[in-house]
């Protein structure tokens, strides 16, 4: 377990005697009152991988399945109060960041961060074009500046990370997983976990990569329905993983894995997207399979226009 460079210092003996404890990961995210996506998510998805979540909140959506209405900002204190509090009590392995509300937001969480610079921190980078134009470029400069480089990952769809990281690309040709990984390491960021490449004969590639050329991912195989919340699961998911310290492309593998089967099993609690069902294991036999083929039938004939959809469309079918 990484420690942090102050909070609280646990005795190895201790540590080791309560060996089955999980991993409490802190998660930085806003509230979804859908449960699709932001911290209802990461809580969800890191309990079903066997973490603890330590959540805070960064701001409140209203939202339903299917799009963002308003954003309500949490005042920049209020934040730190919440991380600082609880930081002081527990000890933990991983970050999770996920919406922060505002650049105000974006700040006062790299502050947090930059204490604990030894913790893996994994950053998943939505969709935010339903943010008002001032706001969200506010919010991109301040992610790029202050919470890119402190990501050992960062995750996103390839559009979304084509805009942010690359956005006077020019060529016809959409940029490589690894083009994306030398823009975001000039910032300081070790890796970039890029969904939702499209590819020939219907699917899409997920890929991890570094500098240095593609390290790990999965191919999906392609259908026409919207999920909403895949990026706050994987991402969730990798931070869980990462927290037991595994190797980043082994961790990036078995978060794939997870999403792929949470996807097979997503369900339509709205007239929106699907979502992610973090518990597909806790089904009992033969649902599973049942469940997502009745449920990505409906989704095909339903809207498939989500403005935070982060792979989509999509199928997986690839354990």
């Amino acid at each position: 377990m990484n420690t942090p460079t102050d909070g609280p210092q646990v005795d190895p003996t201790t540590e080791a005697e309560d060996s089955g404890t999980p991993a409490c990961v802190m998660s930085f995210n806003a509230s979804d009152p859908s449960g699709a996506s932001g911290i209802a998510a990461d809580i969800a998805t890191m309990a079903s991988m066997g973490a603890h979540t330590l959540p805070v909140i960064t701001s409140l959506l209203i939202r339903d399945t299917a799009e963002v209405f308003e954003i309500h900002e949490i005042d920049a204190d209020a934040i730190s109060e919440q991380a600082r509090t609880i930081l002081e009590d527990a000890t933990i392995s991983a970050w999770k960041v996920g919406f922060l509300g505002s650049a105000e937001g974006v700040s006062v969480v790299a502050e947090i961060l930059s204490d604990y610079t030894d913790i893996p921190l994994v950053s998943y980078l939505p969709n935010v074009s339903w943010m008002e134009e001032d706001a969200q470029m506010s919010y991109l400069e301040a992610f790029r500046e202050l919470i890119l480089p402190a990501s050992l990952v960062l995750v996103g769809n390839h559009k979304t990370l084509t805009d942010f990281l690359l956005p006077e690309w020019e060529s016809e040709r959409p940029p490589s997983a690894r083009e994306l990984a030398v823009a975001a390491s000039e910032s300081g960021c070790g890796y970039v976990l890029v969904t939702g490449i499209q590819l020939p004969d219907q699917f899409i590639d997920n890929v991890l990569a570094s500098s240095q050329g593609a390290i790990a991912g999965e191919r999906f195989e392609r259908f026409e329905a919207s999920f909403v919340g895949a990026g706050d699961t994987l991402s969730a998911a990798l931070a869980a993983i990462l927290a037991t310290e595994t190797s980043v492309d082994m961790a990036v593998s078995e978060a794939l894995s997870f999403l792929d089967q949470a996807l097979d099993s997503g369900f339509r609690p709205g007239m929106g997207g699907v979502i992610p069902d973090r518990f597909f294991w806790a089904l009992p036999p033969g649902e599973a399979g049942e469940e997502a083929e009745g449920e990505a039938a409906a989704a095909a004939a339903g809207d498939s226009g989500l403005t935070d959809n982060d792979i989509s469309p999509s199928s997986r079918n690839v354990h």
